[in-house]
C-alpha cells in the first residue's frame, strides 16, 4: 500500500543541465579572476595597468558569456 502513496522525487533539471550550469559558473569565475589585480603598492603612484585590455574588454565579455551559458543551461530542455 505504501507503493501507491509514494511519489518518486525528481530533480528540477537533468544531469546535462547541471554540467552546463557548472561550466557557466566556471566561466563567470574566470572572468572575475581576469578583472583582479592592476593596483599599485604605493597609493601616491597612479598605475595605468587598471585600464588594460584584459580588465576593460576581455573580463566583462567573459563574465557576460558565462551568464549566457548559465541561462542556456536553465532554458535547455533535454527531453526534446
Amino acid at each position: 500500500m505504501s507503493n501507491k502513496n509514494e511519489q518518486k522525487q525528481e530533480f528540477l533539471f537533468e544531469k546535462v543541465n547541471y554540467k552546463i550550469l557548472l561550466i557557466g559558473i566556471g566561466i563567470i569565475i574566470l572572468g572575475f579572476i581576469f578583472m583582479s589585480g592592476g593596483g599599485s603598492n604605493n597609493p601616491e603612484v597612479f598605475s595605468e595597468a587598471i585600464f588594460d585590455f584584459r580588465r576593460i574588454r576581455l573580463a566583462p565579455t567573459v563574465v557576460l558569456a558565462g551568464f549566457g551559458v548559465v541561462i542556456y543551461a536553465i532554458m535547455k530542455n533535454p527531453k526534446k
